[in-house]
């Protein structure tokens, strides 16, 4: 969960070049679901360059956990497509570290860890599409206990491509039946950031075994008169590397991502 220090800069993180600034100065390392309200964000893979083929392919294969948003330039930590000044190497909450398909450390920068053969590959993510959710009047969980959001692995295998392969990984979130039938269509308008749930309802159908202990983020309580609705999740390539095992990774950690300089409605198809 976001610290009580983090909650009180909340208010000042209304862009995402202000959201960026405070991770790459330490001010800020929570988790990003509420900040800079109509704000494009982004989940983060970097990889060498000699497996960025096989993940592009991937990403192509999977377009609703895996929506591509930018690329970089073999080498450089900046896609100035995202944003003006954006720096992959600090400009996130906190970033997760792989070698051999395991996860090594979790720092809050990757200057140290950076090489010249790198390349990184930012995936749309659905807090994108929470603020055209709250702007209908549809309470989201996760937001209002200032907890991280539940992501679980499921049963759905996403299609291979060269090293990469796995279970897709989905986001919950708990609704009434009308603002479920209300959010399909809203999310349905943003196929870049994982658009429509797919599935709603009993979590066993997709091999979730217990939504009180998701595989990342934080638990929130189902109520008797809500259902469990499941999107896609960006975090899915990550249960990819640990399937892969590259000799060398990094990604965001979840929660923690990429808040860009573009807008939501550019996204959006309608």
């Amino acid at each position: 969960m976001a610290s009580a220090t983090d909650g009180r800069r909340h208010s000042q993180l209304s862009t995402g070049r202000d959201v960026r600034l405070a991770c790459r100065n330490g001010s800020f390392s929570g988790n990003t679901a509420d900040l800079a309200p109509g704000y494009v964000q982004g989940n983060l893979v970097i990889l060498p360059a000699d497996l960025a083929g096989d993940f592009l392919r991937y990403a192509q294969a999977n377009p609703k956990p895996c929506p591509l948003l930018g690329v970089s330039d073999v080498g450089s930590p900046h896609i100035p497509l995202l944003g003006r000044d954006l720096d992959l190497r600090t400009d996130l909450p906190r970033y997760r570290v792989w070698k051999d398909g395991a996860l090594i450390e979790e720092p809050r920068s990757i200057k140290t860890w950076w090489r010249n053969d790198l390349v990184a590959f930012v995936i749309g993510c659905s807090f994108t599409f929470e603020a055209a959710l709250l702007d209908d009047g549809i309470p989201l969980r996760h937001v209002s206990c200032g907890a991280n959001i539940s992501m679980y692995r499921t049963t759905i295998q996403t299609t291979p491509a060269g090293a990469f392969h796995g279970p897709m990984v989905v986001s919950m979130r708990p609704l009434k039946a009308a603002d479920a039938i209300r959010a399909v269509q809203i999310t349905s308008r943003f196929p870049a950031m994982h658009g429509a749930p797919v599935h709603l309802g009993d979590p066993a159908l997709i091999g979730i075994g217990d939504l009180a202990k998701p595989d990342y983020g934080d638990a929130v309580p189902v109520e008797p008169d809500e259902i469990p609705v499941f999107w896609a999740c960006g975090v899915t390539p990550q249960a990819a590397i640990a399937a892969a095992r590259p000799g060398f990774a990094m990604t965001h950690a979840p929660g923690s991502m990429l808040v860009t300089d573009r807008r939501n409605s550019e996204f959006s198809v309608i």
